[in-house]
């Protein structure tokens, strides 16, 4: 019984997923700056967390890399991630996310690698990190992460259910 609640907590429709995405709060982490924090399994079956830059098409999450980055082999191997978006402002806004990872290796530098890089620089930066970005890599491998699943906590309407459930145990006895 206990398995069948925690599935049922975190599985989801698309358009579940799809009404969270579209809320405010959620827009402006996935339309801003700050890079999205990555996790997967390493190949030692390890897991890892990196800073990474994004771009969303529809209601993937989509990032490039290098074709022999060990996150590659490793999303070769297990493709379920997690990405978390945040900001350091208080009250924070968190965007909790999971999903399945699908890669492609593409000639050249996606135009959304690019977009997503502008994000971070200024204008005058820009052309001189393209140039140089353009110059460095012949091929990427694009990972487009479906989402199985996701969450937003903006600490003012949305809270974690754990604080939400102490709260609601502070309040009744």
């Amino acid at each position: 019984m206990r398995t069948s609640l925690l599935r049922l907590e975190t599985e989801m429709n698309q358009q579940q997923i799809a009404e969270i995405l579209a809320k405010p709060y959620a827009q402006q982490l996935l339309n801003g700056s700050e890079p999205a924090r990555f996790a997967y399994d390493g190949l030692d079956g390890d897991p890892r967390v990196i800073p990474i830059g994004f771009w969303v098409e529809g209601d993937q999450i989509v990032i490039a890399t290098v074709p022999k980055a060990a996150k590659v082999a490793a999303l070769r191997k297990n493709p379920k991630v997690a990405l978390t978006i945040d900001t350091g402002a208080f009250p924070p806004k968190v965007l909790l996310l999971r999903g399945t990872a699908e890669l492609t290796t593409v000639p050249g530098v996606p135009e959304g690698y690019l977009i997503a890089g502008h994000k971070v620089m200024t204008d005058e930066q820009y052309p001189g990190w393209v140039e140089g970005v353009k110059a460095l890599y012949d091929e990427m491998v694009v990972i487009t992460v479906t989402l199985t699943w996701a969450k937003l906590l903006d600490f003012e309407t949305t809270i974690p259910k754990a604080v939400e459930d102490l709260i609601k145990e502070k309040s009744a006895g």
